[in-house]
């Protein structure tokens, strides 16, 4: 019988469990992205974004008398994109879901933000 080593052991532990975290997310289609997101509010560290049925969102930094910032978000293709004033370039990122429904990751070129929904 061949002994394993606390140290090899606690490495294999660590590579599995990380692998199932890496599969509790799903990506969304675009209508999925329109979906889970109309009508509903995510809540970042520091901030929280409401994303209004008709494509107008609301960014409020902070959570106690922070700055809001109004702009626009739609589904293009399989992806979440949105319009910043007083810019005019769309930004848009990957979109997936918890297993359980009640987070949001958004994947862009080097930025991942994740949000959590409290309804």
């Amino acid at each position: 019988m061949m002994t394993v080593g606390r140290g090899v052991l606690a490495v294999c532990l660590g590579l599995t469990a990380g692998m199932a975290q890496a599969q509790d997310w799903t990506g969304l289609t675009g209508a999925e992205v329109r979906a889970v997101l109309s009508d509903r509010t995510l809540y970042y560290a520091a901030s929280w974004q409401v994303f209004q049925a008709d494509g107008a969102t609301l960014y409020h930094a902070g959570y106690d008398g922070g700055a809001e910032s109004w702009g626009q978000w739609e589904a293009r293709g399989d992806q979440y994109c949105s319009l910043w004033p007083p810019g005019d370039g769309w930004a848009c990122y990957d979109v997936s879901q918890s297993a359980d429904g009640t987070r949001v990751r958004f994947t862009g070129p080097g930025d991942v933000t994740i949000g959590t929904f409290r309804d």
